[in-house]
């Protein structure tokens, strides 16, 4: 499959997830319309954001420049491995 390169469908998909991200979040507050719910949606959601920008940020500019990244596989294999797609020799 081909990289996605139009900037509109860029916006498109990157409004979707938001939308979708609203909705989910939505029905399962709306399914157990309790506070500890809420609280614990908002930090799974802060972790899990805060551990994305750990593995694609943070690794790539403090820890090893010279590690480059395609997804969540790469970066696990890196992570237990210690091999990237483009440095297998390591």
């Amino acid at each position: 499959m081909a990289n996605l390169t139009n900037p509109k469908a860029i916006w498109i998909k990157g409004v979707l997830f938001l939308f979708l991200g609203i909705l989910a979040s939505g029905i399962l507050i709306a399914r157990n319309a309790e506070l500890a719910t809420v609280v614990l949606l908002l930090i799974a959601v802060w972790a899990f954001c805060r551990a994305y920008y750990f593995a694609f940020y943070v690794i790539e500019h403090y820890v090893d420049p010279d590690y480059r990244f395609a997804g969540l596989i790469d970066f696990a294999r890196y992570a237990i491995l210690g091999t990237t797609p483009d440095r297998h020799d390591r």
